[in-house]
């Protein structure tokens, strides 16, 4: 590995501001955008550092089995990164990847945050964090459960899987969905309805649906994969205090403290 740039001589000199291993660390990091495989030349003109310098710090990456190349000599992602990042991914488990998200949300807004996942008819909290001191503090835990069909977590899951009003009909079946509040959807068409404008939004809400005084927002987490959420993460505040308005608001300053 390069630990100096005394064998480099860019051009340009504002073109190679990488130097040592931070140049071998963006170009593993390019890697990982190319899962079809890059070549030097793509590689080159991605990272803006010379191709002898990209081919070197290729060389320290193969050499640590960190990159490979395959039939058509492109480059890949090596098999003991792969081994690495997957065992690592194993052992850590979704609460704990979650967590700091959650005590970020709990900061900037003062509020509850939790990370729950669908099981069921129900959805399951993995996570909490409360709000710093001085604020009311919400009751729920660890291992609870929700109706999903009540929270803003569980309609934004189901929203995916229940994309028709027979699918919506079939997952109630023969049984009467609870009514927590005077603001639940209890029958198949509310719930559609709702599903329908969850999907098309990319949020879930509940509207003091599950507990009086009470809303909540929540976005989806895409832990394990690219393309189907792990499950969500919301904020749950106490209605007179954290106006809904607000926090569909801040919907973007939410969705820059989640994992990418």
């Amino acid at each position: 590995m390069e630990h100096t740039q005394t064998d480099d001589v860019p051009t340009d000199p504002g073109a190679d501001r990488l130097v040592g291993s931070d140049r071998v660390l963006a170009v593993l990091r390019e890697l990982a955008r190319h899962p079809e495989g890059a070549g030097l030349e793509e590689l080159t003109r991605a990272i803006g550092s010379p191709k002898p310098t990209v081919h070197r710090a290729l060389g320290a990456l193969r050499r640590a089995g960190l990159a490979d190349q395959d039939a058509s000599s492109r480059y890949v992602l090596g098999d003991e990164f792969l081994r690495m990042a997957f065992a690592h991914h194993e052992a850590r488990p979704d609460h704990v990847r979650v967590r700091p998200v959650l005590e970020a949300l709990a900061h900037r807004f003062g509020e509850t945050a939790h990370y729950a996942v669908l099981d069921g008819r129900e959805v399951v909290y993995r996570a909490k964090v409360d709000p710093p001191s001085g604020a009311v503090r919400l009751t729920s835990t660890i291992g609870g459960r929700n109706p999903a069909h009540t929270t803003a977590v569980g309609k934004l899951l189901l929203a995916r899987e229940l994309t028709t009003l027979a699918d919506v009909e079939a997952w109630i079946g023969d049984r009467t969905l609870e009514r927590r509040t005077p603001r639940t959807r209890c029958t198949a068409e509310e719930l559609h309805a709702e599903l329908t404008v969850t999907r098309q939004r990319g949020y879930g809400i509940d509207d003091q649906e599950n507990e009086t005084g009470i809303h909540c927002l929540a976005l989806p987490v895409y832990l394990t994969s690219p393309s189907t959420p792990s499950g969500a993460v919301s904020v749950s505040a106490l209605a007179y205090r954290s106006p809904l308005a607000a926090m569909v608001d801040a919907l973007d300053d939410i969705r820059a403290l989640l994992p990418s």
